[in-house]
């Protein structure tokens, strides 16, 4: 039932979609920074009704550790599909997303991703991902955050992927704060029961900012073993909570 729920709403999300692309269209002619507050606010929306039907339960930990004037690096563990939606239902930041290219090809979807700021990297092209994380650091400097799951793909498994290194330059590049996200949960909802649909309770957590001026010399080197152990910290404690 849940499912079913889901998909008529996704359905109907996607046709009162084009409506809402006009007028973000409209609004991008004047200030296209407005035009991404508008449609992360619509996103966002969507998402939580998403969540609501699917009988996801989120807790959420740390928002105020998220600077409020300033763009940052988001960095976070990835367990399932419903982690982009519990991210952008509760981040207070306009933010884009480093995404995998196949999401290119669903439509309406890709619309959305461009509106924004997000980024679609080719996980198999080094040279592509370079040109990515390029336009992230540029993204981060023009005032928007970006949000990267730097495992690189769903980790199906209980132990984490390691961390690729390369995600961590858009920090290091422009001194902006990381912020580590813990992510919990979330394949209980969906990943757990393919095809359905289950009711699960999850958590996130927004770290402490962690800039990259402030780190030793040590932590700078291994700065992706760094964070991720944080948030594997995180997320054992946090097991608690389930």
């Amino acid at each position: 039932m849940r499912l079913i729920l889901v998909l008529l709403f996704v359905l109907l999300f996607f046709i009162i979609s084009i409506p809402l692309f006009l007028i973000a269209y409209l609004i991008d002619k004047f200030n296209h920074r407005t035009m991404v507050a508008y449609s992360q606010k619509i996103v966002a929306g969507a998402f939580r009704v998403v969540l609501f039907l699917s009988g996801v339960k989120v807790t959420v930990i740390g928002i105020e550790n998220i600077p409020k004037d300033e763009a940052v690096l988001y960095i976070a563990n990835h367990r399932s599909y419903f982690d982009i939606m519990i991210s952008y239902a509760t981040l207070p930041t306009l933010t884009g997303f480093i995404a995998k290219k196949e999401i290119k090809r669903v439509p309406f979807l890709r619309t959305w991703m461009n509106f924004l700021q997000c980024l679609f990297l080719d996980r198999d092209d080094v040279r592509q991902g370079m040109k990515v994380i390029l336009k992230a650091i540029e993204q981060v400097k023009d005032g928007y955050s970006v949000f990267i799951s730097p495992e690189g793909t769903r980790n199906q498994g209980n132990e984490m992927l390691p961390f690729k290194a390369g995600s961590f330059k858009v920090a290091q590049k422009t001194g902006c704060a990381i912020i580590p996200v813990s992510i919990s949960n979330t394949e209980e909802a969906f990943e757990n029961h393919l095809p359905w649909i289950r009711k699960a309770h999850t958590v996130i957590e927004y770290g402490k900012p962690i800039y990259p001026k402030d780190l030793e010399k040590e932590q700078l080197k291994s700065l992706n073993t760094y964070v991720q152990g944080i948030i594997r910290d995180t997320l054992e404690k946090n097991a608690s909570l389930l």
